[in-house]
């Protein structure tokens, strides 16, 4: 049985002395610190003091429930996600493959708390806003539930990400980028559906979406033995690298050790806006984006998330190019891994870096490659006198 969640409220990740009740979700930032030209997320907190003695001592076995008192209340149900393996790449450098949870991605985890908030509010869908991952995972874990699930894709997201949605009977809309996120409120404004991406100027998200990522830390902590030295993510609003920060913060609050790992955002050069949030002293910052084929995690919109958690971790954010993440595509797939693109982004940012450290090093990887753009669009070259020399 599931032990109770231990949640209490909504605090303002802009001024942590103002909270909310925990119910409803606020989904557009906190109303007393944001601006027109700045949105603050809520964070979640909990009852630390009654955190049961031994939960983080359990095995990372799949369904996230394991995690409850830790994790906003799950009504919806499990499809598995979570327990993925940690690999090592060589000596101390591991790779958290993401790509094992239930639709390929880190973003089950996420969804998995965030559709039970929309479960718990009694709405008849949810709606969000995505180019491949989040989308998926999102229409999976509504029909899960038995929910409807509208998802709103760019026109340039590929056509086989887009059937994955459709696989599981989501209305898609494929509409231009900048009409996402304003059809999107009116969805949420006029059918009742719940969000579950982003509807603010800066990157806020759902409040309850990084509680699922915490769970990264937790696994990454009982699979070690022990707290990494510093740990890599691919990085596009932050929501990721916040919530495996939060969740090692949590270790640290409940005792469980005193260490915390450094955190890097790992994003695509042509977008990075917390790099330049960090650069220029600002808590989000909104940047012109180039092209890439780490469409995942392209954001012209930062959050304050990622902010807090390379400036509070002393870390960095890692801008990094297209070739770097092939290159760093190519030495996974040389060791079995297919990761997308963008899940490629952490390794090929800490070669980058080429800094050593003292104890374990984890690039967290998180989609698989099928996910990348021009997947399968490439006929096979058909031999037409074969013979064995062609194996050579």
């Amino acid at each position: 049985m599931t032990a109770p969640s231990l949640a209490v409220a909504q605090r303002s990740l802009g001024d942590p002395s103002i909270s909310y009740p925990l119910v409803p979700p606020l989904t557009r930032g906190c109303p007393k610190t944001s601006t027109d030209a700045l949105a603050y997320p809520l964070d979640v907190d909990y009852a630390y003091d009654r955190v049961p003695a031994g939960l983080f001592e359990q095995a990372p076995l799949p369904d996230i429930a394991r995690w409850a008192p830790l994790l906003p209340p799950l009504h919806a149900p499990t499809l598995g996600e979570g327990g993925t393996p940690l690999l090592e790449l060589d000596g101390g450098v591991y790779h958290k493959d993401e790509s094992r949870n239930p639709t390929w991605s880190h973003k089950d985890r996420l969804n998995r708390v965030t559709v039970s908030a929309a479960v718990a509010a009694g709405a008849p869908g949810v709606v969000v806003a995505s180019s491949g991952n989040h989308g998926a995972s999102a229409a999976a874990y509504a029909a899960r539930a038995g929910l409807k699930a509208v998802v709103l894709a760019s026109a340039d997201s590929p056509p086989a990400v887009q059937s994955f949605v459709r696989a599981y009977g989501a209305k898609v809309l494929t509409v231009d980028a900048d009409r996402r996120w304003p059809l999107l409120r009116d969805i949420v404004d006029e059918l009742g559906y719940h969000p579950v991406s982003n509807q603010t100027v800066t990157h806020t998200g759902h409040p309850y979406g990084p509680e699922g990522y915490k769970t990264i830390a937790y696994e990454l902590f009982a699979q070690l033995g022990r707290v990494p030295a510093a740990v890599f993510t691919p990085t596009g609003y932050g929501e990721l690298l916040y919530g495996v920060w939060k969740g090692f913060t949590e270790l640290r609050r409940t005792g469980a050790t005193t260490d915390a790992p450094l955190m890097f955002a790992c994003e695509p050069a042509a977008g990075a806006p917390t790099a330049r949030a960090l650069a220029d002293g600002e808590p989000a910052a909104i940047v012109d984006a180039g092209h890439t084929d780490a469409y995942a995690i392209l954001c012209t919109v930062g959050g304050h998330r990622a902010v807090r958690a390379v400036r509070d971790s002393g870390g960095l954010a890692l801008p990094v190019g297209d070739d770097a993440m092939r290159a760093a595509q190519r030495e996974l797939a040389d060791q079995g891994i297919w990761q997308e693109l963008s899940g490629a982004a952490g390794l090929a940012a800490f070669r980058a870096l080429g800094r050593t450290f003292d104890g374990p090093v984890v690039c967290v990887g998180t989609s698989s490659g099928f996910k990348d753009l021009g997947v399968g669009a490439r006929p096979a070259e058909v031999l037409t006198a074969p013979t064995w020399r062609d194996a050579l």
